[in-house]
């Protein structure tokens, strides 16, 4: 009776995806030495520094609640918005420039310009999702926030947004690579967007007249979704997961043919 020696050998499209996977965690590992290096606290932080931001926002506004005259929970409140703010409004910053100062990795066979961004990505949204559970557990344990009445709505929240700033990065930092001008005007957009973002209001809040403007920004779809997972019935919140997501795949696919057009391009070479 015959039998069978050996593993089967893996499929093309199998292989190329584990290149990439290796390749992509030893772009995120570079990033994290060359940025933090291994001194003092090191790469721990990558996840301090949107936890100290972030939780001082949450201080401030704890204890300045009783000026906000709301019944949601504060620290909550402060949380979701601001966490929720820095998974788009930080990752565009983050990837411009990022394949022109790294252009000397190009020449390896297997590293590729769209590897060099999403190492950027993962590490940008992997830090704020840490520093997001552990100030929420850290919150919860002192008394200051109730777990979210739906978990599954919050996260499915969280990663639309996460969705949206890894199109926009891609778009801004792929953008950013043929024309200098969209990494200078980027920085006050973001600051100018800062405002409408929802991350110090509910959009219930606003006039009708004024929350139908602002109900144009995406990202407060995502948002206010996540927010109604965590509140439940103590807010009326206004999305349409349906606008979120169409935006979603517009920059999705916008951006990753920008990446490609650069990637064909010479000028990184």
């Amino acid at each position: 009776m015959a039998t069978s020696g050996g593993s089967a050998p893996a499929s093309p499209l199998r292989e190329a995806l584990s290149i990439q996977g290796r390749v992509v965690w030893a772009l995120i590992l570079r990033e994290m030495l060359t940025r933090y290096g291994r001194n003092n606290i090191g790469v721990l932080w990558l996840f301090l520094e949107p936890m100290l931001f972030i939780g001082a926002i949450t201080g401030i506004w704890a204890a300045t609640r009783s000026f906000h005259n709301s019944d949601i929970p504060i620290a909550a409140f402060a949380l979701t918005g601001y966490s929720s703010m820095m998974l788009w409004r930080t990752l565009p910053a983050r990837c411009i420039g990022a394949a022109e100062n790294n252009r000397t990795l190009l020449h390896h066979r297997y590293v590729k310009v769209l590897d060099i961004y999403i190492a950027r990505i993962l590490l940008e949204q992997g830090a704020v999702t840490v520093s997001f559970l552990v100030l929420g557990f850290a919150l919860y344990l002192g008394g200051l926030l109730m777990p979210p009445e739906d978990v599954l709505e919050v996260w499915a929240g969280w990663l639309l947004l996460a969705w949206f700033g890894a199109g926009l990065a891609l778009t801004i930092g792929a953008l950013a690579e043929r024309w200098d001008v969209i990494a200078k005007i980027w920085s006050p957009i973001a600051l100018l967007l800062f405002p409408f973002s929802g991350a110090a209001y509910m959009v219930d809040a606003l006039p009708p007249h004024a929350r139908e403007l602002n109900l144009y920004l995406p990202m407060i779809h995502g948002l206010e979704f996540m927010r109604e997972g965590f509140f439940g019935t103590k807010i009326v919140a206004h999305y349409d997961l349906f606008y979120l997501v169409v935006w979603n795949v517009a920059l999705t696919v916008f951006g990753l043919s920008q990446v490609r057009r650069i990637a064909a391009g010479d000028h990184l070479l």
